[in-house]
């Protein structure tokens, strides 16, 4: 892969540093923050205030991926994401992503100025993601995921959970470059969370580097997520911001690029000090 893409002005160059993709669920029932974001007015208070602790892209979401939530209509996740897009546009000079599955949501979002598309099931909800993206010459986030929201926890029986893994991304990538992505435009997302298991999550941190082969930029979203949940007993995901950094900790270690996140400042602390440690020394002369 490239060692550089730049957006928006913007040159992220992978292997040097990590960056904080920062979530904006402007949403009333995401699992962690639903209802806290999804006026224009507290969704732009937000933003300013993920890109002033260090945040490199801000993440707009419309639609709900939590395990078992219902999809709304096209009309409610265009009216959520374009209202807020609208008004971060002029003030945000970072780059935004659209959180989408849905072709015609991307379209208007990268319209309406978003930079990046980044879609939970890697172009397979819509089979106009993919050429659309291609159209629009952006870079676009593939995530691995099993079945849909509303069924993937259902959906964790893997004969062999990293080679598939692989392998679903694999032909994902190879699907987008044929339809013209450009292949230097692609992240990878292993889905911590969708249709995986406690265990599974904990096996994919373990073998993240071996998606490395793969020449594309990984992001790994397990912010605030149930597995650490699970090992701190700790049933309020807002109080997982300790738990998150670890579990940033090691993707870094075992080579993530972007970490998703909620809680940017904190994270932002914990990039610093791992890639001061695990990240090639020339970066921090």
């Amino acid at each position: 892969m490239s060692n550089n893409l730049t957006i928006r002005d913007h040159c992220f160059t992978w292997g040097k540093r990590t960056y904080l993709m920062g979530i904006l669920n402007v949403t009333p029932d995401s699992f962690s923050d639903g209802g806290k974001f999804n006026t224009t007015s507290a969704a732009l208070t937000q933003a300013q205030a993920m890109v002033s602790a260090g945040a490199d892209i801000i993440d707009i979401g419309g639609q709900s991926t939590r395990p078992g939530a219902e999809q709304i209509s096209l009309e409610a996740e265009l009216e959520r994401v374009l209202s807020v897009l609208e008004l971060l546009r002029p003030v945000i000079d970072i780059p935004i992503s659209i959180d989408t599955t849905r072709a015609e949501v991307a379209k208007a979002a990268i319209t309406a100025g978003a930079d990046i598309v980044n879609d939970i099931s890697a172009g397979t909800f819509d089979p106009q993601m993919l050429p659309t993206v291609a159209s629009l010459n952006v870079p676009i986030v593939l995530m691995h995921i099993r079945g849909k929201p509303q069924t993937m926890q259902k959906c964790t029986d893997y004969e062999d959970l990293i080679p598939d893994i692989y392998q679903f991304l694999s032909e994902q990538i190879t699907k987008a470059t044929l339809l013209g992505i450009d292949k230097n435009k692609i992240i990878i997302d292993p889905g911590i969370g969708f249709a995986k298991n406690h265990d599974q999550n904990l096996e994919i941190f373990r073998c993240l580097e071996s998606l490395k082969t793969l020449n594309s930029p990984i992001l790994v979203g397990a912010s605030r997520k149930s597995f650490i949940g699970n090992i701190l007993n700790q049933p309020d995901p807002t109080l997982r911001v300790w738990g998150t950094a670890a579990a940033c900790c090691a993707a870094i270690f075992n080579g993530a690029d972007i970490l998703r996140v909620h809680d940017v400042r904190e994270m932002q602390e914990v990039t610093l000090v791992a890639d001061a440690i695990f990240r090639d020394s020339a970066a921090w002369r």
